[in-house]
């Protein structure tokens, strides 16, 4: 039987007291343990930042990437093999903006991976500058006259860009983060789950009470396969619906092509009888 402490390292967490990373962290842990899953079952994929941090204190195979850059690392870990469940482990600066164009790609390719957003509005731990969700005219470190660009609304980006499951969660609430990670990583495709994240030294304006304040469960008769009733959802950012809030069923990337759809792993596939010959006459 597995547990959450199976998941836990030796080296103790550095998140800021108040931190919303410890209730994902938590959520993450509980959900692996449910799912069954062991260590070696799971690969976690790191961008930088706060949320990434996370690398040293769950335990399991992981890889930490650059700035915005830990999705497509994610996506090459699926394809290499495709029997590992794959997590990308992100911040709404790194994957909104930096990675920006990965964030469009591997939606529209459907790769099998779970990206799980972190989003607090900062770059915090670079001292808090604004992000692309930092809402126009909002004074930080880099923008003490107030913000000037329109802050990206992400799961509406996500939702017309043919992502299949689209969802947010709550890093108070982590119960419900729990049961949202299982779903997304049991859900085959590419699977957005983003996580409403208190900053507690550097947005202090947004706190656990403002989210409280603010946001409702969609209920168990809601049906979350109408992506236009979605899209009204998400485009309403005074009442902030957690919740499945869109899924779709279609074949993931790696189901699609070839040399990757069988049972076999392309790891575990034998190369030692692969003649190329053939190919290069043409050069001969």
């Amino acid at each position: 039987m597995t547990t959450a402490q199976d998941f836990v390292t030796s080296i103790k967490p550095t998140f800021c007291p108040g931190c919303g990373n410890f209730g994902i962290m938590e959520a993450l842990k509980m959900a692996l343990a449910e799912m069954t899953l062991k260590p070696h079952d799971i690969c976690l994929s790191f961008d930088i930042g706060c949320n990434s941090n996370m690398a040293d204190f769950v335990k399991c195979y992981g890889f930490h990437g650059l700035h915005g850059r830990s999705t497509p690392a994610a996506a090459a870990m699926k394809l290499a093999n495709h029997k590992l469940k794959v997590i990308a482990l992100t911040g709404d600066g790194g994957y909104y903006g930096e990675g920006g164009a990965h964030f469009l790609t591997l939606m529209r390719g459907n790769h099998d991976i779970t990206v799980l957003s972190h989003n607090n509005e900062r770059y915090s731990l670079t001292t808090g500058q604004f992000s692309p969700t930092t809402p126009k005219g909002t004074k930080t470190i880099s923008t003490p006259e107030g913000s000037i660009e329109e802050p990206i609304n992400s799961l509406a980006v996500a939702l017309v860009n043919h992502a299949g499951f689209v969802a947010r969660g709550f890093s108070g609430d982590v119960l419900q983060l729990k049961e949202l990670i299982i779903k997304a990583v049991n859900h085959s495709g590419y699977s957005l789950l983003e996580v409403l994240q208190p900053c507690v030294i550097w947005n202090k304006e947004k706190s656990y009470d403002y989210f409280r304040n603010r946001i409702y469960k969609l209920g168990s008769d809601y049906l979350a396969d109408d992506r236009k009733k979605a899209l009204d959802i998400v485009q309403n950012t005074e009442k902030l619906a957690t919740g499945i809030i869109f899924e779709e069923h279609k074949k993931a990337y790696h189901e699609q092509v070839s040399t990757l759809s069988d049972d076999i792993p392309l790891v575990n596939k034998k190369i030692n009888t692969i003649n190329i010959a053939s190919l290069l006459e043409e050069f001969v």
